[in-house]
């Protein structure tokens, strides 16, 4: 084993670029390659962050130098593009939404358990020393047993329709790519979903422009959720128990800090920076996992992927919205 862990990027877009840029700043971890559908997209961007360029996604996963492969491609990729890496005996961390939908999700993880390789859903929120500080602060009882959950995450998309947010062919809708972030630290922060209410705004190009959630958790709690391609959301988290809540400051996804307001009218804030752009902590994970021999991560398990990819199924049930491969 090296002693750096060598990482594959697969995919040149927006998501790929700011991982590469985390991995700058990672302890241990370096860009090895990266693969594009072109070469000379692969030059591009290894002129920009290093590594080799590989002017297929094959060539990549298949190179001997390459421990990890990073999978930042459209949703409707993942599945091939995820399967491909397990198959030639690599490591995977794979952009969220981990899949279209669960059923493409319960194959990824059925063939990385078999081939026993890490295979993680990259919700790099989970990681946040912000979030860490929440799950203490709950885990505490200064706020009282969790009631609900309130999340939102949004922004106007200033877009055309052909873009990916709103191109269905591209997996596209607020869902997918907005709600999967207060979706999963709910369903962290209160267990399993068991009861979905969906409601939704459905654009001109049939997929969702704005969405809400209504969610039953396995230990009685309940969360209330928000998403949006159309407006400038908060996109805050709060969590509510018995004796008072504790906020995630700003935009949760990017919290620096996180305050606690209990019922007899008191506060503190705790400051919480993260590293870097915020991806380290989860690259970081991913690492320590491979070089354990671990197939999953506890903090974001294939049980956890399996569990939202279901319950994002059943609201694009209610709200009706249907991609491709829902028919392959």
């Amino acid at each position: 084993m090296s002693a750096q862990v060598r990482w594959g990027i697969l995919g040149t877009g927006k998501i790929a670029k700011a991982f590469a840029t985390a991995l700058k700043d990672t302890p241990d971890g370096v860009l090895a390659g990266v693969g594009s559908r072109t070469l000379e997209g692969a030059q591009a961007f290894a002129a920009q962050f290093g590594g080799a360029a590989y002017g297929s996604y094959e060539a990549l996963v298949q190179a001997d130098d390459v421990d990890l492969v990073y999978v930042g491609t459209p949703h409707p990729m993942h599945y091939e593009n995820v399967r491909m890496a397990l198959e030639a005996g690599k490591g995977v961390l794979c952009e969220k939404a981990f899949t279209v939908n669960r059923r493409q999700a319960e194959e990824l993880v059925a063939l990385a358990r078999d081939k026993k390789l890490f295979l993680m859903e990259a919700m790099w929120t989970r990681f946040l020393p912000a979030f860490a500080e929440v799950r203490r602060i709950v885990a505490s009882g200064e706020i009282g047993a969790v009631r609900q959950v309130s999340a939102d995450f949004g922004f106007k998309a200033d877009v055309g329709p052909e873009h990916r947010l709103f191109n269905p062919v591209l997996g596209g809708g607020a869902l997918l790519d907005l709600g999967i972030y207060p979706l999963s630290i709910a369903a962290a922060l209160l267990g399993p979903v068991t009861g979905v209410l969906a409601q939704a705004d459905l654009g001109l190009t049939g997929v969702d422009e704005q969405t809400a959630l209504v969610l039953r958790h396995e230990g009685g709690g309940m969360a209330v959720l928000s998403c949006s391609l159309r407006a400038r959301l908060a996109s805050e988290l709060t969590v509510a128990g018995e004796r008072g809540h504790v906020r995630m400051n700003t935009m949760f996804h990017r919290a620096r800090s996180v305050t606690v307001a209990l019922a007899d009218g008191s506060t503190r804030t705790v400051d919480t920076p993260f590293l870097g752009n915020g991806y380290v902590h989860e690259i970081a994970e991913a690492q320590r996992c491979w070089r354990a021999g671990e197939i999953e991560s506890p903090a974001m398990t294939h049980a956890d992927t399996l569990m939202l990819m279901g319950v994002m199924d059943e609201a694009r049930r209610q709200i009706g919205l249907q991609y491709a491969s829902d028919n392959d």
